[in-house]
């Protein structure tokens, strides 16, 4: 009896003495803000977030949401290993301290991931576009287009061949950050019903109208993506496998570089 309980005191001892590692957490972020009450509110989000929230059961960790920029103060960041700003638009922020946190996040070596319209948010603040990799300029109508896959080994587009056929708002955008690794972008070579095509073409990256992308950037990781306009596409076993490689990716849980 005497080993036993030696035994089993030894077992306590060590458990006791093991640390208690936090569980990994993404922040999904959702604020649609305009001081005049005019800008466009995805009817997506709910269907965005729950997507996360799924991915995150099934693939080890959590998913907080906020629309309240409150969040935004550097100890409550420090929890997260990635900041998702799903479908966001316009003013994510109400005070230059929120922007100090954000910035001071990527600069400790937070992730970063901007889903569709997120490219849309903080439109005045160069910092935030320079993270994301660009701002939103437009879109053509909703249609069919094939998105070229220029680097299959991301976790994001691993799944895919060498095209994908997809339906989508096809966005184009300003403000390029020239370090962004694109991962999609627009296959020019089918038609595309663009009538703005040539008076708001848009920001091409060594010839290519991006679609995806990664980066490192100033201290953190970033990745967006533009697709994922309409609610029905977030059950969507495709597109569900590129926001997750995307999220893993910028969390830093993968060994893709």
């Amino acid at each position: 009896m005497q080993l036993d309980f030696r035994a089993a005191s030894l077992a306590l001892l060590l458990i006791a003495s093991t640390p208690v590692l936090a569980v990994d957490k993404v922040l999904v972020y959702t604020r649609n803000f305009t001081k005049d009450g005019k800008g466009f509110v995805h009817d997506n989000i709910a269907a965005c977030v729950k997507a996360i929230r799924e991915l995150g059961a099934a693939n080890q960790f959590e998913a907080d949401v906020a629309e309240d920029p409150a969040v935004f103060g550097a100890a409550n960041l420090k929890q997260y290993r990635a900041l998702v700003f799903a479908n966001s638009n316009n003013e994510a922020f109400a005070s230059e301290e929120q922007r100090a946190a954000f910035k001071e996040y990527i600069q400790g070596g937070g992730g970063f991931v901007g889903i569709h319209s997120s490219t849309g948010t903080e439109r005045d603040w160069p910092y935030f576009q320079q993270v994301q990799g660009a701002k939103f300029l437009r879109h053509p109508p909703l249609q069919k287009f094939t998105i070229k896959v220029l680097d299959a080994t991301h976790p994001a587009t691993a799944h895919l061949g060498k095209t994908w056929e997809w339906s989508d708002e096809c966005y184009f955008f300003t403000n390029l950050n020239p370090g962004i690794k694109v991962l999609l972008a627009l296959d020019t070579t089918v038609p595309l019903k663009d009538p703005a095509a040539q008076t708001q073409p848009g920001g091409r990256l060594n010839g290519e109208f991006p679609l995806a992308w990664c980066q490192q950037v100033d201290g953190g990781r970033a990745f967006y993506t533009a697709l994922g306009h309409k609610i029905e596409y977030y059950a969507d076993p495709t597109l569900r496998q590129h926001l997750l490689g995307g999220i893993r990716w910028a969390m830093g849980t993968t060994t893709q570089p």
